[in-house]
């Protein structure tokens, strides 16, 4: 094998694995994005349920006996 093949073959699997890494990386963003999305999201949920509960921390008591299924 001549010096300049080996160059080349070196050359294209260098080109091939910076191509495999953009694609996985332009994913991985995507991902990113997605996730910050949903966080920002349940953190809303979070904030509309916390304005919903009472502000003086008098909740009534509810016993979890009080919450059983009709099946017990």
């Amino acid at each position: 094998m001549a010096p300049s093949d080996d160059t080349d073959k070196r050359l294209t699997d260098l080109e091939v694995k910076a191509s495999y890494t953009e694609d996985l990386l332009d994913h991985l963003n995507l991902t990113i994005v997605r996730q910050q999305q949903q966080i920002e999201r349940l953190l809303r949920e979070v904030a509309e349920l916390r304005q919903q509960q009472p502000d003086d921390g008098t909740a009534p008591f509810r016993s979890l006996r009080d919450e059983l299924p009709p099946h017990y």
